[in-house]
C-alpha cells in the first residue's frame, strides 16, 4: 500500500511539474508575443485612480488582451504593478506585454503640441490655449491679472513674458501649468542673453529688452534683417529720436485696428505711440522669439536711421532723411512725388 502512495504521489509530481512547465512556457511565450492591436495603433488612457487590474480588464473586454493573468503575474514579478504612471499611452502593432508594461512604468505617455508664435500677442496666446482640447481648462473667463497673480506674478504685465516655441506635453496638462513653463523659459532665456549682452546698449534692464525685442519682431519676419532693425532702433534711443514704428501704434489701438492705421491714429496720443512720446512703450507689445531677443541685444553696427519696407517683406535702411525720402518714394509711393509725413522734415523724428 505505501509503495502504491508513493507511485501515485510521484505521478501527481510529475504531472503538475509536466503542467507548470507547459504552463510557463505558455507564459513566457505569450509575454513576447504580439497583442492584437489595430493596424493603426490603440490609445487607451490609465486614469487618475485607476489601477493596473482595472485597465488590463479593459483591454481584455476590447479584445487587445488575450490572457489578461499574464499580464497581471508579470508586472507583480518585476515587483513594480504599484508604480505604474497616470496618463495617455498609445500601443502600436507589434507590441508584447512586456512592452505595454514597460511603457506604464515609464511614464511614456502620448506627447500633444502646442505652438507659441513669434509675434503672437498674450491676447493670441490665450485663444490658442484655450482652444487645445488636450490641455485642462481652469482659466477660461479671467482677466489678465488674475491669470498672472495665479502664475505667482501679481502686478506683472503678461505681454512679452512667454518665449515663442512649440511645447510637449501629456494630455490633462493645465492651462496654468502650460503658462508656468512658457513663462520659465522665457526667463531662463533672457536672462542668459542679457549676461552675454554687447556693451553701451541704449536699453538698461532685461524688461526693456523685452520690449524692444517685441518691436524687433513685429517689425520683420526676415531673420537676417533684425540685427539691422535692431541697431536702427538702438540708434534712435541713443539719440533720443522718436522710435515711430507702426506695431506700437496698432498695439495701443487694440480693437480699434481694423487693418488700417490712419493719421487721426498717429495723432492719438496713447502711451503705445511712438510717433508722440519719446522712449520705448510700457510694456512689450508681442512674444518676441529667440532671434529677436538675440538681435536686440547684439544689435547691426552702422548708421542707419530709417527704413522703409520694399513691399516684398524686406526693408531698405537708410542713414539720412533725405536717402529715406527717396525710398519712400521709390517704394511706397510708386516712384510719384508727392506729400507725406517726413518728405521735407528733417528734424530726424521720422522713420
Amino acid at each position: 500500500m505505501r509503495s502504491l502512495m508513493l507511485k501515485i504521489i510521484s505521478i501527481v509530481i510529475v504531472a503538475l511539474a509536466l503542467v507548470s512547465g507547459l504552463v510557463w512556457m505558455d507564459y513566457q511565450s505569450y509575454l513576447e508575443s504580439p497583442l492584437q492591436i489595430p493596424e493603426k495603433g490603440s490609445r487607451y488612457e490609465l486614469k487618475s485612480g485607476m489601477n493596473l487590474t482595472r485597465l488590463v480588464k479593459q483591454l481584455t473586454n476590447e479584445g487587445v488582451i488575450t490572457k489578461p493573468r499574464y499580464v497581471l503575474w508579470y508586472a507583480r514579478l518585476t515587483g513594480r504593478a504599484n508604480h505604474i504612471q497616470v496618463g495617455e499611452y498609445k500601443l502600436e502593432p507589434g507590441d508584447t506585454p512586456k512592452i505595454f508594461i514597460a511603457n506604464l512604468l515609464s511614464g511614456k505617455v502620448i506627447q500633444y503640441a502646442l505652438t507659441i508664435v513669434e509675434g503672437w500677442n498674450f491676447r493670441q496666446v490665450m485663444d490658442a490655449i484655450h482652444h487645445n482640447t488636450n490641455l485642462a481648462h481652469t482659466l477660461k473667463g479671467q482677466t489678465d491679472k488674475e491669470i498672472m497673480k495665479q502664475l505667482g506674478y501679481t502686478d506683472i504685465h503678461p505681454e512679452g513674458r512667454f518665449l515663442p516655441d512649440t511645447y510637449h506635453f501629456p494630455k490633462g496638462l493645465t492651462d496654468l501649468e502650460f503658462l508656468q513653463r512658457a513663462y520659465t523659459a522665457m526667463e531662463s532665456f533672457l536672462a542668459n542673453e542679457w549676461d552675454n549682452r554687447d556693451v553701451g546698449l541704449a536699453i538698461n534692464t532685461p524688461y526693456e529688452t523685452l520690449t524692444l525685442a517685441s518691436i524687433v519682431e513685429k517689425e520683420t519676419g526676415l531673420a537676417s534683417e533684425r540685427g539691422a532693425i535692431a541697431g536702427v532702433f538702438m540708434r534712435r534711443l541713443q539719440k533720443n529720436m522718436r522710435l515711430q514704428t507702426d506695431p506700437t501704434v496698432i498695439y495701443g489701438m487694440g480693437k480699434r485696428y481694423k487693418g488700417n492705421i490712419r493719421r487721426s491714429d498717429l495723432e492719438r496720443d496713447t502711451p503705445y505711440n511712438t510717433y508722440r512720446r519719446r522712449g520705448l512703450p510700457p510694456t512689450p507689445i508681442a512674444m518676441p522669439g529667440r532671434d529677436a531677443i538675440h538681435a536686440t541685444l547684439h544689435p547691426k553696427e552702422g548708421d542707419d536711421l530709417y527704413f522703409v519696407s520694399r513691399g516684398d517683406g524686406s526693408h531698405h535702411f537708410s542713414s539720412t532723411l533725405e536717402e529715406h525720402n527717396k525710398a519712400v518714394i521709390k517704394y511706397q509711393l510708386k516712384g510719384k512725388k508727392r506729400p507725406f509725413s517726413s518728405f521735407g522734415n528733417n528734424n530726424g523724428n521720422e522713420k
